[in-house]
């Protein structure tokens, strides 16, 4: 997900910022385990103080300004880590690694990763959380409780809000974990007022006429900030400090009227025209404005110099933002007075994407209303919008669509029933793709069409995975090859990974080679951190069934380093894989090892019964131990486990797993089994184990294919087994193969 490098820039201080080394003091009590809150209602300069503190302190500080966009934990988290990077480079990789490879994180999965990391920084450093009154999410507030209550030793924290949040700030009140400052701490004193008006904006006011407005202001600083500005060039002072009385919001009102009024008209029409953006450059202003290139530089050079409520998001002073209350005013006036905001927000968001920044692209062609703007970003050139961390803000744009908006989209179904697929919420799947396959015939020419019946049978192949139905996952891995556009790279991919998936459960480990070749070589081409993830795995399986140990090591462990820390529930096979092959190497404790690390996740694949197989693997290991009836005993609850659950396919690894530990063999030695077998049947066998298909043997062996499945009844009869994968783990079991 390309992030907003601005974001994590504190706002840039200015020459007219007033020293308050009082609630510097305040700011200077940060220590972990305790939350420095800093809250206050628009206007108190909340943003300003906090930050002036953090370049002037001396401090190492972490700077996030947040904003709707963050409700998504996993979102949230990714700009928390990118925000400490820009202090320490190689913050938590392995979570890093876990979102690319497409994970949306849990707290619970997240955290104590995200502490593991912290607690690797050596050197002391404050995360500052601006404009937190933004987040609504109970996970973010989650995380945010655990960080202040098992904070590592170098970690400090301070939230700046308009209100507080959703934390147990009574509990820390009490327990000394809590710094408050509040709008009466903020508010300016006289003697900060003169410092402000005279000092640093050079007014030149009496004390008599500061103290009135400090009084009409109560000490607020976008009060004062405004009447500086409107003071300029008034004759009489103090007839216009008496001319103002009431709230704040009327003060506000009041002045920013005055302010606009005594601007320019052009200057007045930017201020209204650019008031919706969350932050501007002179380009995008341009852009929005349908202005000649050069025409808002000079005039936001003016606003700035005017002291017009704009602030510098970074160094060069080229990205910008204007106070927040000042922009919800300028927003409300602009309602009234100026029209075409949609086609502004639409020439944004253009702008944005033309920059290739995809979410802030979405933001504004989700606000602007253009239902094909928004919808041909949400499809994506290259890869959609779901696949690269915004899934949620997709869902939640898609779940507000009316009605007939959909009826005249039907891509926006199948991308609605793709998004779903990758967050793992599979019940409503299948009508949305049938409600967009009502809208268009199978036989129409039209390439988009065409490419979107393809999308659609992949994700119903993938679909099929989790029943692993083979059969069904070939149907539509075929059809959906058939019609995508080959340029349609992550949908490519996953189908080609589906159908390594049907290979592999048939036990056809050339073809699911192939396949899982080809997905891993295009999802490494267009990015898709998950396909690649699961590739990797699949071609990790096949080296270990054709007994190519090393290798599967080796791609097992590049499986381990795709997936990052916490890993998704499926990197249990790996581990479960590196088990195997331990045991293979007569490393029990390697072995062992290997297998609690898959247990706990395997847990977390529900619905499987891969979990069993974990436990059936540690049973075989416990009797390797000398604990024979305790494994025994184990294999037996784990085979009426599999039978109560309906798990059938992991009941041939129980019973291996039974027949491996029993100490007096039931059945035939394996010299008196080679013996029973004939050559050309331990060739079958051997060609089977690499994981030919019988047509691939039969080529190599000049048979045909009836007679290789011939040979392979007659061996599954000897071995006593029913299926190929039985076969061959009986035949390594008794050494009649490598």
């Amino acid at each position: 997900m390309p992030l907003v490098g601005t974001k994590l820039h504190a706002p840039s201080a200015t020459a007219r910022v007033l020293d308050r080394p009082q609630l510097a003091a305040r700011l200077d009590a940060v220590a972990p385990g305790v939350l420095v809150l800093v809250s206050a209602p628009a206007g108190f300069g909340k943003s300003t103080l906090v930050g002036h503190w953090s370049q002037t302190a001396g401090v190492r500080a972490a700077w996030l300004s947040l904003d709707a966009e963050d409700q998504a934990f996993t979102g949230f988290l990714t700009y928390v880590i990118a925000a400490i990077r820009k202090l320490e480079p190689d913050f938590a990789t392995g979570l890093t690694s876990a979102i690319t490879a497409g994970q949306a994180l849990t707290v619970e999965a997240a955290l104590p990763a995200f502490v593991n990391a912290l607690a690797a920084v050596d050197r002391p450093l404050t995360l500052i959380l601006d404009d937190y009154h933004e987040i609504d999410s109970a996970p973010v507030d989650q995380l945010l409780t655990a960080l202040v209550e098992i904070a590592p030793p170098t970690l400090s924290l301070i939230v700046a809000t308009r209100e507080d949040p959703r934390l147990p700030l009574a509990r820390w009140r009490t327990q000394g974990r809590l710094v408050e400052l509040r709008a009466a701490d903020l508010r300016f004193t006289p003697e900060e007022a003169a410092g402000l008006l005279n000092d640093r904006l050079g007014l030149g006011l009496d004390v008599g006429d500061i103290a009135a407005l400090d009084a009409r202001t109560e000490g607020w600083a976008a009060g004062l900030q405004l009447a500086a500005i409107s003071l300029q060039g008034t004759r009489d002072t103090s007839g216009f400090i008496r001319s103002f009385t009431g709230s704040h919001r009327y003060v506000m009102d009041y002045l920013v009227e005055e302010v606009l009024h005594r601007l320019p008209e052009a200057t007045q029409d930017f201020l209204l025209r650019t008031a919706f953006l969350d932050r501007f450059c002179a380009s995008l202003c341009d852009a929005v404005l349908g202005a000649p290139p050069g025409t808002s530089e000079t005039l936001l050079a003016a606003i700035e110099r005017a002291n017009l409520f704009i602030v510098p998001l970074d160094e060069e002073r080229r990205w910008f933002r204007y106070h927040h209350l000042f922009a919800a005013l300028l927003r409300q006036r602009r309602e009234a007075r100026v029209d075409g905001l949609a086609e502004a927000r639409a020439r944004a968001s253009r702008w944005f994407e033309d920059q290739g920044l995809e979410a802030e692209a979405f933001h504004y062609a989700a606000a602007s209303g253009d239902i094909d703007l928004t919808s041909r970003l949400v499809v994506g050139a290259g890869m959609p919008l779901h696949f690269k961390g915004l899934a949620p803000a997709v869902l939640a744009w898609l779940e507000a669509l009316p009605a007939p908006a959909l009826e005249t989209h039907p891509a926006l179904w199948v991308i609605w029933a793709s998004a779903d697929l990758f967050i793992g919420r599979l019940e409503g799947i299948e009508p949305k793709l049938r409600a967009a396959e009502d809208r268009f015939a199978e036989d129409d020419p039209d390439p988009q069409v065409r490419d979107l019946i393809g999308h659609i049978a992949s994700i119903r192949a993938t679909l099929a995975v989790s029943r692993h139905d083979s059969d069904e996952i070939l149907a539509q891995s075929e059809r959906a090859l058939s019609f995508l556009d080959r340029h349609n790279l992550p949908v490519l991919a996953a189908t080609c990974w589906a159908m390594g998936y049907a290979y592999q459960t048939r036990g056809d480990l050339a073809a699911a080679h192939q396949a899982y070749a080809e997905s891993l070589s295009v999802a490494e081409a267009v990015g898709h951190g998950l396909i690649r993830l699961l590739s990797t795995l699949g071609l990790g399986a096949c080296q270990e069934a054709w007994g190519e140990h090393d290798q599967a090591e080796a791609t097992y462990d590049e499986v381990l380093r795709l997936a990052g820390d916490p890993a998704l529930p499926v990197v249990a096979e790996a581990h479960l894989g590196l088990a195997r092959i331990a045991q293979q190497r007569r490393d029990l404790a390697g072995a062992r090892s290997a297998a609690l690390r898959a247990l706990p996740l395997a847990r977390l694949m529900a619905g499987t019964d891969r979990a069993i197989a974990v436990e059936a693997l540690l049973a075989q290991l416990r009797a390797a131990d000398g604990d024979y009836d305790g494994a025994a005993a184990e294999l037996d609850r784990l085979r009426q486990l599999a039978q109560a659950r309906g798990f059938t396919t992991v009941l041939p690894d129980i019973e291996t797993a039974r027949a491996a530990i029993e100490r007096t063999p039931v059945s035939q030695p394996a010299d008196a089994l080679l013996d029973q077998l004939s050559s050309r049947e331990l060739e079958v066998l051997q060609l089977t184990a690499r994981g030919l298909s019988n047509r691939d043997i039969g080529e190599k062996l000049f048979l045909a294919v009836s007679t290789v499945k011939g040979h392979q009844q007659r061996i599954f009869e000897k071995l006593h087994v029913k299926r190929r994968t039985e076969a061959i783990a009986r035949a390594r079991e008794l050494g009649l193969i490598p």
